[in-house]
This record gives structure tokens, sequence and C-alpha cells, in this order.
């Protein structure tokens, strides 16, 4: 349990996107903020990505939670008690947590991301590193510089709920790195 909560310290530090060591409504907000910047989105569109990011947040990280902020030992028991309740369910939801995300990430809608998508989903969440976020995109080893989304899904599922640390994590490496 001990590999995974590691991991989970590197997601909640993930999703502090503003790094003012609390997830809240204000990281959201930024999140939304850079993510149609970055894709240059504008109209219904901008609003409609805006809309289903805030979803995401208050579905899969706040949940229930009545003030829309977490500190990271919430974060944590939150995790640990679903994870102990029923090990399938938590793999689960978390696989279903990260299909949602990557639709929205999806903004082409053609199911796979390439390098600039990629770089965009990190940098709305604050991870400014372009060279990490090439070595962990090259590692999934496409071959004509797209990745099918279940692919990376696939790979935060891992990340998320795998306590297996003699498996190959390539997002537990990348946020050793400094992602």
């Amino acid at each position: 349990m001990e590999y995974l909560v590691a991991k989970w310290k590197h997601w909640y530090s993930y999703l502090d996107v503003n790094k003012d060591g609390t997830i809240s409504f204000d990281d959201v907000e930024e999140c939304r903020k850079k993510f149609t910047k970055l894709h240059a989105l504008a109209g219904e569109k901008a609003k409609s990505v805006e809309v289903d990011i805030e979803k995401w947040w208050k579905t899969y990280i706040f949940r229930s939670s009545a003030t829309d902020e977490m500190s990271e030992n919430d974060f944590i028991s939150i995790l640990s008690a679903d994870y102990k309740k029923d090990k399938q369910a938590f793999k689960a939801n978390i696989q279903k947590c990260f299909m949602e995300v990557f639709d929205v990430i999806d903004v082409d809608k053609d199911r796979t991301i390439d390098l600039g998508e990629f770089q965009y989903a990190f940098k709305a969440f604050g991870h400014e590193n372009d060279d990490i976020l090439k070595t962990v995109f090259e590692s999934y080893k496409s071959a004509d510089g797209k990745v099918p989304i279940k692919q990376v899904v696939d790979t935060w599922v891992q990340f998320v709920t795998d306590e297996d640390s003699s498996k190959k994590d390539i997002l537990k490496e990348a946020f050793t790195k400094g992602m």
C-alpha cells in the first residue's frame, strides 16, 4: 500500500494546478482557463469543454466534498478507503475517471492523442517541462505520431491502481524525474 500512497501523492501534486498545496476550485478554474487558451477554443466549444472539465473534477476528485477543497491527507484517505473497500470497483472507477478526462482532452475526437495534445493537457494541469512530457509521450512508441487514448488511459490506471512496484510504470518514473 505504501507504493500506491506514494503514487497518489504524486497525483495529488499533479492536480494542484496552481501549486498552493491544496486542490480546490481555484485549480479547476486555472485548468479550464489554460486548456481553452492552449487549444484556442472559443464560443460554445470552449464553454462545453469548460463544463466537462468542471464535471470531471467534481465527479472524480472532489466527489461529495461540500467545499470543493481537499488536502493531501483527505485525498489519500478517500483513495485508501475506496481501494481497501473493493479493489475491483476502485479500478473500474479510475478507468472511467481517466476515460472521461481523456475524452475531454481529445479535442478533435479522433480517439488518439498526439504530442501537442499531450503537452497541452499536462500544461493545463501546470506541468511545463516539455522535455519530460516529450520523453513520456515517446515512451508510448507511437508509429505515426499518435497514441490511442486507451493506451494513455491504461498507463494512468496502472499508476493509480497498481501496487506492484516491480512493474514498469512510466508515469511513476516521470513524476520521480520532476514532471
